[in-house]
């Protein structure tokens, strides 16, 4: 056993302390200012005791807490939580030179995830389904989560017996349920095509006796016996099969809410590009045209049926297009009065050079991945634009992960 000083909280949420030869140790659930005993383990350290605890320990909300890799930071209280979710973004805009002011972060309520991907596997002949334990692939089988919302952990019976039908041999299964209007939508992942095809028929009547909203295999849906509908701002979306959809409807409004606030009175015609199933496009739509960008098939089609099905807001034009390789260009964006992305977790680099270049008065950054969003918002200060407001949004709850909404403006 070694003695250990804790001296900060790592990015990933561990505590950090400085080993005798001077090399940082990370002390997953430690925290700053605790005096902890620890096994050392090569660069890393397994908490033993906590010697002398920090006044920010609390006890954690879920019995799994430790076990189960889903949550990092269950135990440490409400006000330094949401200070270090601040802090991660303040440190990644400062490691591109930038140190515009950043808000509070906002953080959603706990059993506020609509959805969530639980790992499916069996034990002998026994099927498990939870979380897997941290840094394992070893599964905990979980009995409660204080992060999702009830229904899904309802779910559990159904996602058991969805294991046992149809685990491989080897691995195991990626089981993707969302709670939607219709019911509990879920989505399997790790199916080979044969065995699809070989068990439809049970499939089937496994969504029938769970009585599961609908069933899909990949981006396939098996069976759809109730429409799989959220509500974005009103309007009824009908998801595609595994289609990508904010965690949260909390933080989905929040965000919503920045976005929103932060478009010019006078827009006109604005630009939300990522744009998924319309998060933000039917919202701007109340206020403005949009034009919509996305590379997913299933996302722009089901944001066309919804802009279709609206009322009282101005037009949104859907279009696929992979922003990545075809970005809009400076003499597409001469008529927009201000462009909204949210890209994935490897950003947008070329879109942003782009937008650089652009004379577009308003751009709202949102993004999931703190370091790809501060490469981007450099581009864009170094093209002219200065940052107006960063807003952390946690909806991620006790992880180490946050999302953000950035304001520029020329």
């Amino acid at each position: 056993m070694t003695e250990l000083l804790i001296e900060r909280l790592g990015h990933r949420g561990d505590g950090v302390a400085t080993a005798a030869d001077g090399r940082p140790l990370f002390v997953p659930y430690a925290l700053a200012g605790e005096t902890i005993e620890a096994d050392i383990e090569g660069g890393s350290a397994r908490l033993t005791q906590v010697v002398a605890a920090s006044p920010d320990r609390i006890d954690p909300a879920c019995r799994h807490f430790g076990t189960c890799g889903g949550c990092l930071l269950q135990h440490l209280a409400p006000a330094p939580y949401a200070a270090f979710k601040r802090q991660l973004v303040i440190d990644a805009l400062a490691d591109r030179g930038l140190a515009p002011e950043v808000g509070e972060a906002r953080v959603v309520p706990p059993q506020s995830r609509r959805r969530a991907t639980f790992a499916g596997l069996m034990a002998g002949r026994r099927p498990l389904v939870g979380f897997n334990e941290r840094g394992s692939h070893r599964l905990v089988a979980i009995e409660e989560c204080p992060v999702v919302r009830p229904q899904l952990l309802d779910a559990l019976p159904a996602l058991t017996a969805l294991t046992g039908l149809v685990a491989p041999r080897k691995g195991g299964l990626d089981l993707s349920v969302t709670l939607t209007a219709g019911g509990l939508d879920v989505a399997v992942a790790g199916i080979a095509a044969r065995d699809v095809e070989r068990l439809r028929l049970p499939l089937i009547e496994l969504a029938a006796r769970f009585d599961l909203a609908r069933l899909s295999a990949g981006n396939e849906a098996i069976v759809e016996r109730r429409p799989a509908a959220i509500d974005i701002d009103g309007v009824a979306v009908t998801l595609p099969p595994g289609g990508f959809l904010q965690a949260s409807a909390e933080a989905e409004a929040i965000m919503g809410e920045l976005v929103t606030a932060a478009m010019p009175l006078k827009a006109k015609r604005v630009a939300d590009l990522f744009s998924g199933v319309g998060t933000f496009a039917l919202r701007l739509a109340r206020q403005a045209e949009v034009l919509a960008a996305e590379s997913e098939a299933g996302a722009v089609a089901a944001l066309d049926r919804a802009a279709r099905g609206m009322t009282g807001r101005h037009r949104i034009t859907a279009e696929r297009r992979d922003l990545a390789r075809r970005p809009f260009v400076e003499k597409e964006l001469e008529k927009i009065d201000a462009v909204v992305f949210d890209p994935p977790r490897a950003g947008a680099a070329e879109q942003s050079l782009w937008l650089a270049r652009s004379k577009v008065p308003t751009v709202v950054a949102v993004s999931c991945n703190p370091a790809t969003l501060a490469r981007d918002l450099r581009t864009l200060v170094d093209g002219g634009y200065r940052i107006e407001t960063v807003t952390p949004v946690d909806q991620f709850l006790w992880s180490s992960h946050v999302e953000v909404v950035a304001v520029l403006r020329r």
